[in-house]
């Protein structure tokens, strides 16, 4: 029988989690597999530790229960490994942001309903992020206006869950001041001043789904937006463009492209540029973040997940299903969709 490892934090969601362990664990057994549990420790690098073990024990299935934080060590546990030993992943969010699991179209408010996503079989193998040695699964950013999320106290995030990032964002503003960065990307680099960087695998960060309007979740992509003004109207206008659908992206005071690798380093000698990844510190500048394409399987609500945030690239069954439709129908099948007569 498959094995199913449940690493989670019992002190998120208001202990939720904990209380539902053995309804979580009957579901994953209803789905085929053998499924036991771990309850995170405050010992660092806890559920990523387990993780990691769980993958080179052998287990079929890591399910990572709790904030973005602990699903980031799930990740980071299970990443490194061989593609052979990488166990699938599921998530059952309970955070106060939960933006994965908004990208994913998996139930926020209701723990066994984001567990019941198992019992339908449907997988899809995500992007993910890596950061000179530490991966990532939804944002990288760098730059003043990323700072907030250090300042927000965790009590507050989890009383008043995003909207205690745009009251401490709004009372940063006026510290808010340009920077002089290097960075470089697959179709060139910007030298010059920029108030932050931002790089999404997914279109979900803090609870907004248009600051990457168009992110697939499988392209190989990140989508990298470059904000190089400084000035408060200014800004506040971009958030209001970036609400309003995802207007943003247009704008000239914006750098905003798809890319597979990023290289960031800041030239202002007296600047410290501290790196967030999934909305904690993760290291300093000079960064290289490269885009590891499908690298991470993971179980999702893939019916209710939009077309566009998929990507078109056909698989290795599809592939062969139109060589032999070709052969059957001697036509030729564009990668593009059109038939043109052989």
């Amino acid at each position: 029988m498959k094995r199913a490892r449940l690493i989670y934090n019992p002190t998120s969601g208001k202990e939720l989690i904990k209380k539902n362990v053995p309804d979580i664990l009957a579901i994953l057994e209803q789905a085929g597999y053998e499924a036991s549990a771990f309850a995170t420790t405050a010992d660092p690098f806890s559920a990523k530790k387990e993780a990691n073990r769980a993958g080179e024990a052998g287990f079929d299935l890591v399910v990572a229960a709790g904030g973005d934080g602990t699903i980031n060590e799930v990740i980071n546990g299970i990443a490194p490994l061989p593609e052979d030993r990488r166990p699938k992943m599921a998530i059952i969010p309970a955070g106060t942001t939960n933006d994965y699991a908004r990208a994913l179209h998996i139930p926020r408010d209701n723990l066994l309903k984001a567990a019941e996503v198992v019992l339908q079989n449907k997988t899809i193998k995500t992007d993910i992020g890596k950061a000179n040695d530490t991966y990532f699964m939804n944002i990288a950013a760098g730059g003043y206006l990323t700072e907030l999320t250090y300042e927000v106290p965790s009590q507050l995030k989890s009383m008043f869950g995003y909207l205690a990032y745009l009251v401490k964002g709004a009372e940063m503003l006026p510290r808010v001041k340009p920077i002089n960065m290097k960075l470089v990307y697959d179709e060139g680099e910007y030298i010059g001043k920029a108030s932050m960087f931002f790089l999404g695998l997914t279109n979900s960060m803090g609870g907004f789904e248009y600051i990457s309007p168009d992110a697939q979740l499988d392209d190989g992509k990140f989508s990298l937006i470059i904000v190089k003004t400084a000035n408060i109207i200014e800004i506040m206008h971009l958030i209001a463009l970036m609400i309003n659908g995802g207007k943003h992206v247009d704008d000239n005071r914006i750098i905003y492209t798809k890319t597979s690798s990023f290289y960031a380093e800041t030239l202002d000698d007296n600047y410290r540029m501290m790196i967030n990844l999934d909305g904690d510190y993760g290291g300093d500048a000079p960064m290289t973040f490269t885009n590891l394409k499908q690298h991470i399987e993971i179980y999702a609500n893939l019916d209710a997940i939009p077309e566009a945030a998929i990507s078109a690239d056909l698989d290795e069954a599809t592939t062969k299903f139109i060589k032999e439709v070709e052969v059957l129908t001697h036509e030729d099948i564009d990668g593009d969709g059109k038939v043109n007569e052989g």
